[in-house]
């Protein structure tokens, strides 16, 4: 049996969503980061000197390079939520202190707006033949780009964002899965909304755009509401990930839905879009959280405009991806999927909490 939430569509880039009387488990077809560790142990211990070496001083690259690696980046950096950018500044600087010598090509594109440039651009990397490819996987046409490289170049794919390993690609897997598990964070925002609010409370979701990053934080999102039974959902959309689109579907719900206890956002662009409707329409009580713990959404919870984020050791990642690098220089193995630590940050939370957790997670991106 089948619940339509909503019927309704906006220019084309809110969707309503139907939400099955069960929730169906998120992610199939994915392994989950704690279960592909604990599945593969060689890989688990591979994870944890990884994660040590992240959290330790620089050793330099022991081996001797005769010409610079070449590295391509194509990012969804055009955006508000400044992890992006900060990941690759980290890497570059890690990169550095390795004394790794390399050129790298980096574009930036829009989520889920910029198909052709990101096109053109992956088709590039592999024309020049780079020998790491750094890139993302959220749509069906990532991974049949993902499949062709996998199966026909010998560039190695890291992939940022995900932290699943995709089944049926068995052992033929990409360099290396980094990023800050979607279902970890999601779990955090889970039980910070268990506490806060009531048993029964009324509540929206607003989706990333279909994919990946929808049924990993907003999917997970409700199955765990789902089965804790203390929570209910009146309505749901994907949105374009923009803040715009957050903004409208947000106006939407409203007028729908007024009677609700809180809004989950996927992404921090939809969270702001979403800070800024509940304030046109003075509905400031209604809970909002972010997601990733960014600058903007720190700033908008010291400002007492978002309740709560999970927040990302931002750089983690970035220092991870350089010291994986090294480690294949010098011939060594390197572990398939990396996650970086989370901290749950809310407005009760004092600027000095909040202003100690940013040094840390910004270490190298701040400088």
């Amino acid at each position: 049996m089948i619940k339509t939430i909503s019927t309704f569509m906006m220019c084309g880039f809110i969707t309503a969503f139907s939400l099955p009387t069960h929730a169906s488990q998120s992610l199939k077809g994915y392994w989950h980061y704690q279960e592909y560790l604990d599945n593969h142990p060689e890989q688990k211990k591979l994870t944890q000197q990884l994660s040590d070496m992240v959290h330790e001083n620089p050793v330099p690259l022991a081996q001797h390079q005769n010409k610079p690696i070449t590295i391509s980046v194509i990012y969804p950096a055009s955006q508000v939520s400044d992890y992006w950018v900060r990941n690759i500044k980290a890497f570059e600087l890690r990169m550095e202190e390795l004394g790794i010598r390399y050129t790298i090509n980096q574009v930036f594109t829009r989520p889920n707006v910029d198909a052709r440039q990101q096109s053109l651009s992956l088709m590039e990397a592999l024309k020049d033949k780079s020998q790491y490819l750094i890139f993302t996987l959220n749509s069906v046409r990532h991974r049949k780009f993902i499949e062709h490289v996998l199966q026909s170049s010998e560039t190695k794919i890291i992939l940022q964002n995900i932290t699943t390993p995709v089944k049926a690609w068995k052992e033929h897997q990409p360099f290396m899965y980094v990023g800050f598990d979607h279902e970890i964070g999601t779990q955090r925002l889970v039980d910070y909304f268990s506490q806060a609010e009531p048993k029964n409370s009324r509540y929206a979701m607003l989706y990333y755009s279909e994919g990946y990053i929808s049924a990993a934080r907003g999917g997970t999102f409700i199955e765990q509401m789902h089965n804790r039974g203390n929570a209910q959902l009146v309505a749901s959309y994907y949105t374009n990930a923009t803040e715009q689109s957050g903004y409208d579907a947000t106006m939407h719900i409203l007028d729908e839905n007024d009677n609700i206890q809180f809004i989950y956002a996927c992404s921090t662009d939809i969270a702001l879009g979403a800070m800024h409707a509940l304030e046109k329409r003075g509905k400031q009580h209604i809970k909002l959280n972010g997601w990733g713990g960014g600058t903007a959404e720190l700033n908008a919870i010291l400002a007492g405009k978002l309740d709560a984020t999970v927040m990302r050791m931002n750089d983690d990642t970035g220092v991870a991806m350089a010291e994986a690098i090294k480690l294949d220089l010098e011939g060594k193995p390197s572990p398939t999927v990396y996650s970086g630590q989370f901290d749950l940050v809310t407005k009760e939370d004092s600027p000095e909490r909040i202003r100690k957790l940013e040094k840390q997670a910004f270490r190298y991106s701040d400088r």
